[in-house]
């Protein structure tokens, strides 16, 4: 288990700070089209309080490759970061641990794809994401809300709001309003 510490902030473009990363060391890790599956029960028992339970497929942009990663998140932890407890372990296949939570009454309540770029800078990641209907983010992951700052600040970033709120809740907002489906949300 570990404390994720992060903060995200949405951006017009990356152009921007991936020129800031390479100037100052970045070193760009990887750049990969993922699947998420958001699952919970029919009472949402998981979203009232404030839980994650996630399968996500991870496939390389340089290879085709894919890792599937099951991920469980805390609540929230007060802060001016967004932090909280996650617990992740590598599967080898995604129906099949979808099929596992299905018979415990798990089964996908929105289901996205997210186009990442990883890089590593003074040992945390920072993550280029962008996801339909929302726009581009920036993620920066690191060991400590001092160190997330530093970086935050050193990137360009510091006037960018942090936002709190997951990628699934502002996701889910953006459906609800416009009445569209909950899964399979692509890009086009």
């Amino acid at each position: 288990m570990g404390v994720e510490i992060e903060a995200k902030m949405s951006v017009a473009d990356h152009e921007t700070v991936r020129a800031a990363l390479a100037a100052a060391g970045g070193r760009r890790i990887s750049d990969c089209l993922e699947i998420n599956r958001i699952l919970d029960n029919k009472d949402h028992t998981l979203e009232s309080s404030g839980k994650g339970l996630r399968v996500r497929v991870t496939r390389s942009l340089a290879d085709q490759s894919e890792t599937t990663t099951l991920t469980i998140k805390g609540p929230l932890i007060p802060g001016p970061l967004k932090s909280r407890d996650e617990f992740e372990m590598i599967v080898d296949d995604a129906a099949e641990a979808l099929g596992f939570f299905k018979t415990l009454g798990y089964e996908p309540v929105v289901s996205f794809q997210k186009r990442r770029e990883t890089w590593e800078l003074r040992g945390s990641k920072i993550e280029l994401d962008e996801v339909p209907y929302l726009g581009k983010f920036v993620e920066i992951e690191g060991p400590n809300e001092s160190e997330v700052f530093s970086l935050r600040e050193s990137l360009g970033l510091s006037g960018q709001p942090i936002i709190k709120t997951s990628y699934v809740a502002l996701l889910i907002e953006y459906l609800k309003r416009r009445s569209l489906p909950m899964v399979d949300v692509a890009f086009g």
